[in-house]
């Protein structure tokens, strides 16, 4: 299986602060690690730390007061803050027939409601320093086709997508609104998705370049946002899916080879 690879150079992140929320584990410790890479100084959030080392704050992303002290004490601590790299997210399986409504609301609440919140704090900060900052939101193919068993996931991405439009130009020229829409991500949490190593394979065989996402494949995409060479780039969405899903009627139309 092809890797994703991370070679360290030069885009202008160094000596950045950028908050990673949801930092601690899988995607967002994947992108935090390739910042730190680049140079930048990644401050990472979630409900309980991890064993990185990284500069971590205790948070709940859904709390507008929580969310409001961790980045004054971000500022305080390193006198601006850069970036922000709304992670934080996701959704265990349930079928809309059966999840409650408080289900429903609570994943809305931690993948469309959180991210706003944080970027309403983030905005506040960034057009008050010189330089203003940039937004990456983490969006996923599940708002842009069926997303059975996590429909409140999928509507919620499909939101945020379009609050990263609508913020990027509410907000331009100080703050950069762009998000990251990803495909299947291979992390450790992956076998609560796909089963065993034969149900990542499996789901990796499905995607043109034969593998699941890693981290850094994220991570890279985030960094390019992030950094000085797309700034001139707001109100995207840059997708990294490895070519997408193979249409269904191709498989079916050679069934009988």
């Amino acid at each position: 299986m092809t890797e994703a690879v991370h070679s360290p150079v030069n885009l202008g992140l160094t000596g950045r602060t950028i908050l990673i929320t949801g930092g601690v584990r899988g995607v967002g410790a994947g992108i935090a690690q390739v910042l730190e890479d680049l140079g930048a100084t990644p401050v990472v959030c979630a409900r309980r730390p991890g064993d990185d080392g990284r500069e971590f704050y205790p948070c709940d992303v859904r709390d507008s007061d929580a969310v409001a002290e961790m980045i004054a004490a971000i500022v305080a601590k390193h006198g601006r803050l850069d970036g922000v790299v709304n992670n934080a997210g996701g959704s265990p399986f349930a079928l809309a027939a059966e999840a409650s409504d408080n289900f429903a609301r609570k994943i809305i609440e931690l993948n469309l409601v959180a991210p706003l919140i944080v970027a309403r704090a983030a905005h506040k900060v960034m057009t008050e320093q010189d330089g203003g900052g940039a937004i990456v939101n983490i969006s996923s193919v599940s708002g842009h086709r069926p997303s059975p068993g996590t429909s409140a996931y999928g509507a919620a991405k499909a939101g945020l997508d379009n609050f990263t439009a609508s913020l990027a130009v509410e907000w331009a020229p100080d703050v950069r609104m762009n998000s990251v829409i990803c495909g299947p991500i291979e992390t450790e949490l992956s076998h609560l998705h796909y089963g065993d190593d034969d149900g990542v394979a499996a789901v990796g065989a499905t995607i043109p370049m034969g593998r699941l996402a890693q981290p850094a494949d994220i991570g890279n995409a985030v960094a390019f946002l992030l950094s000085p060479l797309s700034q001139f780039i707001t109100g995207s969405t840059l997708t990294v899916h490895g070519g997408g899903e193979k249409p269904a009627f191709l498989a079916a139309a050679n069934a009988g080879n």
